[in-house]
């Protein structure tokens, strides 16, 4: 379990062979973003980097680690985003943020 006390936006992407959906919510549970996006190295920095300008700390939670995962959360550690793995069946049933695990 990781502390997520400091985090200001969490994004949640349903990863994706060509394409990947993205939803972003506030601690409160207000969302602030929902799209699919292209699995591309530019619109994935694009994606951390909008909501980081407005907000100190996003959380990116992927539901799959390796693999097709492995370009975004790569992206988004490298643009000082934590990242978290939340298995596909836990995040139908809970809230992202209720259930991370650091990757």
């Amino acid at each position: 379990m990781i502390d997520t006390g400091g985090i200001d936006v969490f994004l949640g992407l349903n990863v994706g062979k060509g394409e990947h959906h993205a939803t972003a919510v506030s601690p409160a549970g207000q969302k602030t973003f929902d799209k699919r996006l292209p699995n591309t190295e530019t619109k994935l920095r694009e994606l951390c980097a909008n909501p980081k300008a407005k907000h100190r700390t996003v959380l990116v939670v992927a539901d799959q680690p390796a693999s097709i995962g492995a370009l975004p959360l790569a992206v988004a550690r490298d643009m000082g985003c934590p990242v978290a793995y939340l298995p596909g069946l836990t995040m139908r049933r809970d809230r992202p943020w209720a259930a991370c695990a650091a990757v």
